[in-house]
């Protein structure tokens, strides 16, 4: 039986990667078209069209927030804000809530 694997991300590619689920004495894993650090993103993650640079604007802004995709015990990662109107609605809400921009940025609707 084969082992699972995990999406990583490389952002400056524009690239993701199937990959074996880190293990206890694991690298870094490195992009091989940049030699730059691959995040590790999570198994329920859909990479969008390496053309579509607003999806990976708003992708960038969710990793770098610590969003990941990681599958739940109902299936999927739960809401994640697929526009960047939707990032922005969502982090105007945190800044005058005080809410951390993490847990805005995967609520599904606003008050």
């Amino acid at each position: 039986m084969a082992h699972a694997k995990t999406s990583y991300v490389c952002l400056p590619c524009r690239a993701s990667y199937k990959q074996p689920y880190p293990g206890y004495h694991d690298h870094d894993r490195v992009c091989p078209r940049c030699a730059e650090p691959l995040i590790h993103v999570g198994s329920a993650f859909a990479a969008p069209k390496r053309r579509d640079t607003a999806a990976w604007r708003t992708l960038s802004v969710l990793l770098h927030a610590g969003v990941r995709f990681h599958k739940s015990c109902c299936g999927g990662p739960g809401y994640r804000p697929r526009t960047l109107s939707e990032v922005r609605e969502r982090m105007a809400y945190a800044r005058t809530t005080g809410e951390p921009f993490a847990r805005a940025l995967v609520r599904r609707d606003l008050p």
